[in-house]
């Protein structure tokens, strides 16, 4: 074998090892409900609307003032991360775009 089709193989490798992670850490929307959530001072966005997926998100950090949405319609935009529940969706909140004063 030689060294430059050594190299390619070790790079294709190391980059499908890594996909996954990239993968995770993804930015992506999700359209809901603002409530408060089960803690003081936490959040959660339910009324989702999703077939298939999370009935709701759990907010483990936002950058911006989730507070005065609350009730409200909202967009989040961030990134999934561990939350308390493993088995719940669990997001940090980077952006969020109002869609409405009242929710369904």
């Amino acid at each position: 074998m030689n060294k430059a089709r050594t190299i390619r193989i070790c790079l294709l490798a190391t980059l499908l090892g890594t996909a996954p992670l990239a993968l995770a850490d993804a930015e992506h929307s999700m359209t809901g409900c603002l409530a408060a959530g089960a803690a003081e001072g936490s959040f959660r966005l339910t009324d989702l609307g999703l077939a298939d997926g999370p009935a709701a998100v759990e907010i483990a950090s936002a950058s911006v003032d989730l507070a005065p949405h609350l009730g409200h319609k909202v967009e989040i935009t961030g990134s999934t991360v561990e939350g308390a529940d493993p088995a719940a969706h669990t997001m940090s909140v980077s952006a969020m775009k109002h869609l409405a004063a009242t929710c369904p």
